[in-house]
């Protein structure tokens, strides 16, 4: 709407604030002042921009020019993906304006020593019984391995459901089993807003500290911290429910456990902690939210401010 002011970043809802993720399909998305509007068959739907961390657009979707702006303004993760939400297409602007948590990202991920450092970290969320701190990558991901196989195997004695292994058709979501559909929607689901807080923060989410190659392999990183205890159990207990659209409930589930479980909330903070020391995590964390929208030129002897006319300088 030609009308519509666009909204100052102070009025933007920080990352850690923000609804998980809205997945749409078959409709078309537009906006009425600073709301998005969702029209399909059966009426409009109203949602608020700037309280959204991730938009998932699914196939038979359309989105105007002026719905598309609205994103941009609101710093919301738009993501184009496919049916049920699985195939990754592309993604829109995030809410980041300063590359703090990117420069930080890049550097460890370059270094061999600061790189294992931050992937043993990851590994130690995940078994915070165990001293992993003098393991080699090989063996860490053996422990992992072991790890996830148990998980399934207690899942499946805990709600009743066949498991065999983990085995999805990429190009085919309905030639899977019942089991392996729900683990998949899950997961995307976590994807998606794990790819939004990554890209609010500023970080990349190719620059991947156990994965890597992949232009999501830091997404696939962070995701796979609150799988144990966030998607793998949604998808059994989906899965022995046995509902006709498994892919639809899946995704209300992780809604809701998503919100309970404030998984935002906590993604934020283990992405700080991960990549800043604690006397600097506190000072990136404070900073978010507000505007460092502000340029500087590289020297090797330290930064100077943009918009600065050096032609006197030697």
């Amino acid at each position: 709407m030609q009308g519509s002011v666009p909204l100052e970043r102070y009025e933007l809802t920080r990352i850690r604030d923000r609804l998980s993720f809205l997945y749409v399909e078959k409709a078309t998305i537009a906006r009425d002042r600073n709301a998005l509007t969702i029209r399909t068959e059966e009426g409009t739907t109203y949602a608020p921009g700037a309280g959204l961390a991730c938009i998932m657009v699914g196939p038979g979707t359309r989105i105007t020019h002026q719905g598309m702006s609205l994103l941009g303004e609101c710093g919301v993760s738009a993501i184009w993906v496919g049916e049920q939400g699985i195939r990754y297409y592309a993604h829109g602007r995030s809410l980041a304006s300063s590359t703090r948590y990117l420069v930080r990202q890049a550097e460890l991920v370059s270094n061999v020593r600061s790189r294992v450092a931050v992937a043993r970290a990851m590994y130690a969320q995940r078994f915070p019984d165990e001293d992993v701190s003098t393991l080699s990558m090989q063996q860490l991901r053996g422990r992992e391995g072991a790890r996830v196989r148990r998980i399934y195997r207690d899942e499946a004695a805990r709600t009743g459901v066949p498991w065999n292994r983990r085995e999805f058709d990429f190009d085919d979501f309905d030639a899977s089993d019942d089991i392996n559909r729900a683990l998949s929607a899950s997961h995307v689901c976590l994807y998606g807003i794990t790819h939004a807080v990554v890209a609010a923060l500023g970080a990349s989410p190719g620059l991947g500290f156990v994965h890597h190659g992949h232009e999501r392999a830091f997404v696939y990183d962070i995701a796979d911290l609150y799988k144990a205890e966030l998607t793998i159990p949604i998808a059994f207990d989906v899965a022995a429910e046995a509902p006709p659209d498994i892919g639809s409930s899946v995704r209300f589930r992780v809604r809701d456990t998503v919100h309970r479980f404030r998984a935002i909330d906590k993604i934020v903070d283990d992405v700080t902690r991960l990549l800043f020391e604690p006397a600097e995590a506190e000072d990136a964390l404070n900073s978010l939210g507000f505007d460092d929208n502000v340029v500087q030129l590289w020297d090797p002897n330290g930064l100077h401010a943009g918009g600065t006319n050096f032609e006197k300088e030697p």
